[in-house]
């Protein structure tokens, strides 16, 4: 029995020793390809505590045979029960006051709850294919009562559009994914336009009634006497026009600090 659980820890420690590093999970079905990257920093973490850390999360869709892209219609993403989201002592923004705002107005009106910030690319279909290209803002909100991440697309060339995404933040009682983000991705350019490419980094540093908080907070929990682990960080569904469904589940590492 000991030597079968040594096993799996051996070659958690050489892919620790050998310095794992962020690759990209790409899957694909039909002619529709999907590829998913997230990650954290600092990678060292403390074992038994949660520590402020920032997560960078990028996603691209494309097709195969160079085809106008399905429209993602919606996107949960997991993350790994030793991170978390929190945004307690931080003011809230609402999807009304972003509504038709440019990247400026929309910073004017939330800046006091911004957590992140981004870019994306889309492809919108107007005769022929036209790429946009935009800014991404992530708010502190709150949807229904429930702890939420309100993202803020704007555009302004060659095609002016403003698309504003809740995420409903959850949590799972069991299993190794304990966070869990939802959306419901509204229709771009009435249906005429499809998400390519988004890159997001979330995390924020603040003070709530005297004492430092982060907007994103992790731990390593490594077995004790081993210097990291290496664990499922997120997961992944992304939803499409037609009902295609494309599913992944990233691999990361940690070490103890």
């Amino acid at each position: 029995m000991r030597r079968r659980l040594a096993i799996p820890l051996l070659i958690a420690l050489l892919s620790l020793a050998s310095g794992t590093a962020s690759q990209a999970e790409v899957e694909q079905v039909e002619n529709l390809r999907v590829s998913f990257d997230a990650d954290f920093a600092p990678n060292e973490l403390p074992r038994d505590r949660p520590a402020p850390v920032k997560v960078h999360i990028e996603g691209r869709i494309a097709t195969t045979d160079g085809t106008h892209p399905p429209a993602l219609r919606w996107l949960e993403v997991s993350l790994h029960r030793n991170g978390r989201l929190s945004g307690k002592g931080l003011p809230v923004c609402s999807a009304p006051f972003l509504q038709s705002t440019s990247t400026r107005t929309a910073l004017a009106r939330c800046r006091p709850a911004l957590v992140g910030r981004g870019s994306f690319r889309a492809d919108v279909q107007l005769g022929r294919s036209i790429p946009a290209t935009g800014t991404i803002l992530a708010f502190n909100s709150r949807r229904r009562g429930k702890p939420s991440l309100l993202l803020h697309l704007f555009a302004a060339v060659p095609v002016r559009f403003t698309l504003v995404v809740p995420l409903v933040i959850g949590h799972r009682a069991e299993g190794q994914f304990g966070t869990v983000l939802r959306a419901k991705i509204p229709r771009l350019g009435g249906g005429l336009g499809s998400i390519t490419q988004i890159q997001l980094t979330i995390g924020r540093r603040y003070s709530f009634r005297g004492e430092p908080r982060s907007y994103a907070s992790a731990a390593c929990s490594a077995p004790a006497g081993f210097p990291g682990a290496v664990f499922s960080f997120a997961r992944a569904s992304f939803r499409f026009e037609a009902h295609r469904e494309i599913r992944t589940t990233l691999v990361r590492d940690c070490r103890v600090r």
